[in-house]
Formats: structure tokens, sequence, C-alpha cells
């Protein structure tokens, strides 16, 4: 089996996911080559039922015959069965709390008495447990994935959309594994919003040094979107955490091709001591509000990222509003929108459209890359706006809930389209939903 050393000592491990159809075994074994030789460390794919988990096993098969050990992780939601299926077929099972055992969320208020509350802990153990004696059985790992927008109504009712509930979803999760000594496990929080992101990652941290509990952390800023404003919200989330020594792993979440995830990742790996030291120099020196930084980059991605990764964590913080960078192999006009670029993605300063949009897997229902050009060719003169853009409903409508408008693929060739957390389009045909966005969102803008 393919392994891969985390936490501890060990180095930050870069990873990504498969966008083909994992009952596709070629064009899944392609992608992933492509991932590995850019410098991918694990290979997540989506699986999405149990014929998808049990076809792992063929995937694996391939890679492993072409010369290619790396860990292959099944991605799971919603059938905990299908976990228990993945979990005889690859090195590593990531589940979601928010819908292993708890039905679908309806963002719908309820009411737990404490003694109900914990029946409902008690389902989950009783369906966790046979899946982690399993991964025992077959030394195969579990990532316990949180997402901001699958968390369960039952957590939201008593916790509220709040980074303790967060927390607690995945804490549930933990202490039936620390009860039964199960310790292959890694742990993720993610979010589209970055000072949600990073807020709850750290008090999931100081959450579990005061259970005594000690596990590696994946870090990823979900749904960043495509392009400088991808790159630039994903080192803004990232980079707050990993100058901050917490972090073991790390995804890039992009809506482009998987591979050109990884170098993007691995730029803000071999960067965490200098935006470190940066950040500190940066904080030192806040005069009126302002952070000022001084940049020698030449390369406009590299300066996007230092710049991102190195002061992100001040503003999330709010310790200033406003930014200034130096660097002389740019223009002042160029330095100011990218400045504006890295406050908005802190959530401080909104001065353009804002695009949240998933990278893709195996269960995106449209062509995701072209959908994301048509809306934003449409709507980027819409200041402050928020645009969701989804592949499916696994974290479409809870990870939009923040956005204004919504696009999620709800089948093959059927979109639903939302107006806050609210399904105002149901099943409409792909070919008409674009311009049934817009019409929406010129009515509502009115």
């Amino acid at each position: 089996m393919g392994t891969v050393a985390m936490g501890g000592n060990n180095p930050i491990r870069v990873q990504s996911m498969t966008t083909t159809d994992t009952m596709d075994t070629e064009a899944c074994v392609e992608q992933a080559i492509r991932i590995i030789e850019a410098g991918g460390e694990l290979v997540r794919l989506t699986t999405q039922g149990t014929r998808e988990a049990e076809n792992m096993e063929n995937i694996r098969r391939q890679l492993r015959a072409r010369g290619f050990n790396t860990p292959l992780v099944a991605d799971v939601h919603f059938n905990a069965r299908v976990a228990d299926v993945a979990a005889c077929h690859c090195e590593k099972v990531r589940v979601n709390p928010g819908n292993y055992v708890d039905p679908g969320r309806t963002f719908k208020h309820l009411e737990y008495t404490d003694e109900e509350y914990a029946m409902e802990l008690k389902k989950i153990e009783n369906r966790l447990v046979p899946f982690l004696n399993i991964c025992k059985a077959n030394h195969t790992a579990v990532r316990i994935g949180v997402n901001h927008g699958s968390l369960s109504d039952r957590i939201m009712s008593r916790y509220g959309d709040t980074p303790e509930g967060i927390v607690e979803s995945c804490m549930e999760f933990l202490r039936i594994c620390r009860h039964e000594q199960f310790r292959d496990v890694v742990i993720s929080i993610k979010a589209s919003n970055t000072v949600v992101m990073v807020r709850t990652v750290r008090l999931l941290v100081q959450t579990m040094d005061r259970e005594d509990m000690h596990y590696p952390l994946h870090l990823g800023v979900t749904e960043a979107g495509e392009g400088e404003d991808g790159r630039i919200k994903s080192a803004v989330g990232i980079g707050a955490l990993l100058t901050e020594g917490i972090g073991d792993t790390i995804r890039v979440s992009l809506s482009e091709d998987p591979e050109k995830e990884i170098p993007v990742a691995r730029k803000l790996v071999a960067w965490v001591e200098e935006c470190a030291m940066l950040r500190a120099q940066a904080e030192a020196s806040i005069i009126d509000d302002t952070v000022t930084i001084s940049l020698g980059d030449t390369n406009a991605e590299d300066l996007q990222l230092k710049a991102a990764m190195a002061t992100g964590a001040l503003f999330i913080d709010q310790k200033a509003h406003k930014l200034v960078i130096h660097d002389d192999a740019f223009s002042a006009q160029y330095l100011e929108t990218l400045a504006d670029a890295i406050l908005q993605a802190a959530r401080v300063k909104f001065t353009k459209t804002e695009y949240i949009s998933c990278p893709g897997c195996g269960r995106t229902l449209y062509n995701l890359q072209e959908t994301i050009a048509r809306i934003k060719q449409a709507t980027s003169h819409l200041v402050g706006l928020k645009i969701g853009i989804m592949g499916c409903i696994v974290n479409g409508p809870g990870e939009m809930a923040d956005a204004d408008y919504g696009y999620v693929g709800a089948g093959r060739g059927k979109i639903s389209l939302y107006h806050k957390k609210e399904c105002v389009m149901k099943n409409i045909p792909e070919e008409e939903a674009v311009t049934q966005l817009l019409k929406l969102i010129e009515e509502n803008e009115k």
C-alpha cells in the first residue's frame, strides 16, 4: 500500500482531487498521474456509491502497475455504507460529519432535550465504530472532513452557524476515535470564507489541546474559485495558519484542472518561513491602520501568493484595514489592484464581484470552467455581489449561505438556482440556466 508520513516533524504534504468520473478507470488513472507528476503526494477521488468505492481497487491496481504508489483517498458523502466499502480499497477515507449519519440539511431549527441529543450522538457512535473496525483491519486512515457548508441541522440548531458549532461537529467524531483507540486520523475544517476558516481551525487546535488530542491537520479554503482570485483567497486562508505553525497537509482548491493546484500549493509550503518573517515585519510596522509590505518578486503569481500569505492574518484579525504593497517590477496600479484583492479575500473591503466556485470533482454535473467564465463575463460589474457556482449539492446550498445567488448542479443537464438559502428555480435545463440566473439577478437587484 502507498503510505505518506504526516504530522509531527514530517514535511507538509500537498494533495489534490480528481475531476473525472470515478467509474472511468482510465480517465482517473491518467488524471491521477498528472497530479502525481506535478508533485501531488495524495490523490482524492469522489465515491458517490458502492460501485465507485469498489472501482477504487481497479484504479489503485492500475496505478501500482504503472509504478505509482501514491496513496488514494475516497471522498464519501451521504452514505456511510460507501465508506465501509471504500476502506477496503484505498489508503484513506474521508467522511463528512455533517452528512455521515445526520439526515440531509434543510436549514430548519430543531429542538432537542439533552437526552434526545445524547441519543443522536449514540447513533453516530453505533455507525462509526464498525467503520473504524474495518479501517483497523485494512490499515486504512480516516479523514474527518468538516465543511462549513454542510453542517447538520442538529449542530446548527444547538450551536448556530458558529466556529464553535463547526468544531463540535468535528470533536464528536474525534472523541469516538479516541475511545476506540483509533489513531490514524487526519482532520480538516474548511470554509469558503477565509475568516471563518482561520478562526475555526485555531479554535479546533485549542479544543484538541484542552482535551489532550493531537492529530494532523489538513488545510484548505473550499470553493476558492479560479485564476488570481482563487490563488489569493487560498494564500490568505492557508497562509495565515501555516505562518502560525498550524497545518500538516494542504490543498489549494481551484476551479481549474487539478494538476494546476499542485504548483501553487508547493509554493505556499516552500515559503512558510519567509512569509512568517514578512508577516512579523509587517505587523511591527502598522501605521495609520495600514499594513505596508515590500517585496522583490518579478513573477506575478509569486507576488500574489507571498503578499497574501504574509498579510492575510493581519486583516483576518482586524489589526489593520488597509494595505500598501511595494515592488519595483510592477506598476502602482497593479499593486493597488492586488492589495484590493487581498483585502477582499480577507473580508475587509469589497471592490468587485465575489465568486464562490467549487474546484469540481467526479460529482460535478456540468462543464464548470466554461460556466464560470460565462457567469463572470456577465456579472463582473456587480461590485460586492456574491455568486456561488457549485457542481453538485454536496456543499452547494450550505457553502452558498453567504452568497446572494447560487447556481448548483441538480442532475445531468439540470441546474437549480438559489437566492440566498432559498431554491427559487429547480431542475431547469442547463442550456437555459445562465440566462435564467442573470434574469434572476437583474429582477432582484433593481
